[in-house]
């Protein structure tokens, strides 16, 4: 249950309120789902009242849309600061040693910041279920040109024989990410189907994310040994 945090409202100015609404506004989406969220509900956790949130934001997929704004903006920055520096090395698009460190670290890197965003998790879970029917309506708000980068990197490492040439690494990788925020997520499913399995632990679930790393890149190279 969410529960309104009236009490600590920051200063009145626009930025602040913003921020305020968006957050509760993620909060909420993330235990509802689009469709289930109520604005009532984003104005009662936001210490704001609903008119305002209107003023801001037009409409609840308006208000949705910056939401997933946010989260994209925070993404882009966290892995472009993890993986940035990689990139410049132009051994890894050539050096099979180089290539499996890169892929290691941008996978593992993809499931910490998810898993330190329960929240992001929780609305792609609701857009899995509601099959992407809100996410498509805005994806035209989206810039996509990493990907286009992203293939081109992958093209090269494939024509270098370093990825499997029948597979496609960008659906792969795209597949990847949807592992990262899926597993954490079902953890009282794997609990509940293996009761005598060790998932709460730091120490099991450290485990577990090395070994769902190592599954994902294995399965890409082409040699996974090498």
């Amino acid at each position: 249950m969410i529960t309104p945090d009236i009490g600590q409202r920051p200063p009145r100015n626009a930025k602040n309120t913003r921020l305020v609404i968006l957050n509760a506004a993620e909060a909420v989406f993330a235990e509802h789902g689009f469709d289930g969220a109520r604005i009532e509900a984003i104005a009662a956790t936001s210490g704001y009242n609903q008119s305002l949130i209107f003023r801001y934001f037009g409409d609840k997929l308006g208000l949705y849309a910056e939401v997933l704004r946010q989260v994209d903006s925070q993404a882009n920055e966290f892995l472009g600061q993890m993986l940035g520096s990689l990139l410049e090395d132009e051994s890894i698009t050539s050096d099979a040693e180089h290539f499996r460190a890169f892929l290691t670290t941008a996978v593992g890197a993809f499931f910490d910041f998810m898993v330190a965003h329960p929240r992001v998790m929780g609305i792609m879970l609701w857009e899995h279920a509601e099959n992407w029917q809100t996410y498509t309506k805005l994806a035209s708000l989206f810039k996509l040109e990493g990907l286009d980068e992203l293939e081109a990197f992958f093209a090269r490492t494939q024509k270098a024989g370093l990825l499997r040439p029948d597979f496609d690494p960008l659906v792969l990788f795209l597949l990847a990410e949807q592992i990262c925020w899926s597993f954490p997520t079902s953890l009282p499913f794997y609990q509940m189907v293996l009761p005598n399995r060790d998932f709460s632990s730091p120490e099991a679930f450290r485990r577990m994310r090395e070994q769902i790393i190592d599954f994902i890149v294995a399965g890409m190279l082409l040699n996974p040994g090498s």
